[in-house]
């Protein structure tokens, strides 16, 4: 996914911020390039942060009402005691973003005093991790599934995942699949266990879609989870989805683009911790959700590695890649953490079954 990299001048973007129904001053800014997809600005008055700026990639959410509708609908769910709210800011029609020769823009409050973590050792910041992702989950509980949009339409859909690897394996060149062949055996071994996810079973949920850790703010002063952010896959799902995405980012303490394989880890401790911080909300889970969250921690990891492997084998057309092999090295990660997760289904299991 290729980040815009235009640089818009400190006049357009005040111009832009003229657009919302705010008090209008004169603001600055600096730009956040954490992300790949969107533009985004942190928009400060006198040194102090106020709001987030951001260009919507149109070439990746073709829908962007249905993306903004979807995102405004969760937030107004989202506002509890014990989950910090934000909020997206309107424009005078009332609308929640503006239009430009540019792009679509969108402006939402900044939570004061919050960071976030790409990774952790924390028992503590684990156990947040699992509480706010429960209680996102039960306060969007009730929502009228019909009025969520398929923004990104099979997103984590595994039979299109596999239909486009098989497709990418018939036209890649024999020296990439020389390259990957150790890769495209785990993948096929893989695809045939997560065929046991019984997913005609498992009650549709609004979901998160993209709950890496690092899609979590915590407080600076005391590490309590504050809300989840980067909204933009908000729409229908499974519950496995979101607990097996939070689960591969929080329990392996190193970074997502380890390429040392031998580093990357299942922490058993942080995963009790996580799974405590979920059961401390009050039950929403069915039995069959709980039987297939074990092999959701599989599923995730793997269906990302798989998109990467099926990137590499059809020369990078999708992710963004900083040299030839990125996506390939990508692949070898979240396949090496899937085979480590596939290990730790017994103790899953058991973890689960004491607090469920």
């Amino acid at each position: 996914m290729e980040l815009n990299t235009k640089k818009h001048t400190p006049e357009q973007l005040n111009t832009l911020m003229g657009c919302f129904s705010i008090h209008q001053e004169e603001f600055t800014f600096s730009p956040l390039t954490a992300g790949l997809i969107n533009d985004t600005y942190l928009v400060q008055r006198q040194e102090k942060p106020l709001y987030i700026l951001q260009r919507i990639n149109h070439d990746i959410f073709n829908n962007v009402d249905g993306l903004m509708q979807n995102i405004y609908k969760a937030l107004e769910a989202l506002n509890s005691e014990g989950y910090t709210q934000i909020l997206v800011l309107p424009i005078a029609s009332g609308a929640h973003y503006t239009k430009t020769d540019e792009g679509y823009w969108r402006l939402m409050t900044f939570i004061s005093e919050s960071t976030t973590y790409n990774t952790t050792s924390d028992t503590y910041i684990a156990f947040e991790a699992g509480r706010i992702i429960g209680k996102f989950h039960k306060l969007l509980e009730d929502e009228e599934l019909l009025d969520y949009k398929d923004t990104i339409p099979h997103f984590h859909d595994l039979n299109l995942r596999e239909v486009q690897f098989k497709n990418a394996l018939v036209a890649a060149s024999k020296l990439k699949l020389a390259s990957a062949i150790h890769e495209i055996e785990i993948a096929h071994k893989t695809l045939v266990k997560l065929q046991k996810i019984d997913i005609s079973a498992l009650k549709t949920r609004i979901c998160h879609n993209d709950t890496k850790l690092n899609n979590i703010l915590f407080s600076k002063k005391s590490n309590k989870a504050l809300c989840l952010i980067d909204l933009d896959t908000i729409m229908k799902g499974y519950f496995f989805y979101d607990f097996g995405d939070a689960v591969r980012t929080v329990v392996n303490t190193a970074p997502e683009d380890e390429t040392i394989l031998k580093n990357i880890s299942f922490n058993e401790s942080l995963f009790s911790s996580f799974i405590e911080g979920l059961a401390s909300n009050p039950t929403f889970l069915t039995e069959q959700e709980l039987k297939s969250l074990p092999l959701g921690v599989v599923f995730m990891p793997f269906i990302h590695g798989l998109r990467a492997l099926t990137d590499y084998l059809e020369n990078n057309k999708y992710y963004k890649v900083t040299y030839e092999n990125q996506n390939l090295d990508r692949c070898k990660s979240l396949f090496d953490f899937s085979q480590k997760a596939l290990d730790k289904i017994s103790f899953m299991e058991r973890v689960l079954n004491k607090h469920f």
